[in-house]
């Protein structure tokens, strides 16, 4: 195929990156923490787990307050501080996801809960971290999660009045080639 004259050369579509499937090798301070988890949240209904090199703790959205303030307040945690909140669209579930860390334990994790598209209720966190109050009204932007009994939702990112959450999978983006 020729290029016409004054035109750039397409460029070939790259293939989306796939994550390796390996089993992922944790370091005996992180087996460690995996072990102090199982016994700190033996009373919820928990799944630990790892991805990549981090420990994750997964929970039910209802359960979301009590865990993290356990987290934060068991002295075999101390977790005092909230790395960033993120939000992962899976098409069929949105994973809401609070990277927690101890400055003191100098320990890391992540507290993980997925919740339904069509309602996306978690309750907020703010009155165990203040600071996660711009993470939680992002996560509001820009997909839509709904952070029960934060006191002000008002857009971070978007103007007042925008339409849609552009993080979703879903949104309408205009169409474009790459060059």
């Amino acid at each position: 195929m020729t290029t016409p004259p004054n035109q750039p050369a397409r460029r070939p579509r790259r293939a989306p990156p796939q994550a390796p499937e390996a089993p992922v090798a944790l370091s005996p301070v992180s087996e460690a923490l995996s072990d102090v988890l199982r016994e700190v949240f033996a009373d919820f209904e928990v799944e630990v787990g790892a991805k990549l090199d981090e420990v994750t703790l997964t929970v039910k959205p209802q359960d979301i307050p009590a865990v993290c303030r356990l987290a934060k307040e068991d002295p075999r945690l101390l977790c005092n501080y909230v790395r960033c909140l993120s939000v992962v669209d899976y098409v069929e579930r949105l994973e809401v996801n609070y990277h927690l860390l101890s400055l003191e334990k100098r320990h890391r994790f992540v507290v993980k809960t997925n919740v339904s598209p069509d309602e996306p209720y978690v309750p907020s966190v703010i009155s165990v971290w203040r600071g996660v109050d711009w993470f939680e009204r992002e996560g509001h932007d820009l997909f839509g999660i709904v952070f029960e009994g934060h006191p002000n939702l008002s857009p971070l990112l978007l103007y007042e009045g925008f339409e849609g959450h552009p993080g979703l999978k879903s949104f309408p983006f205009h169409d474009y080639e790459e060059w």
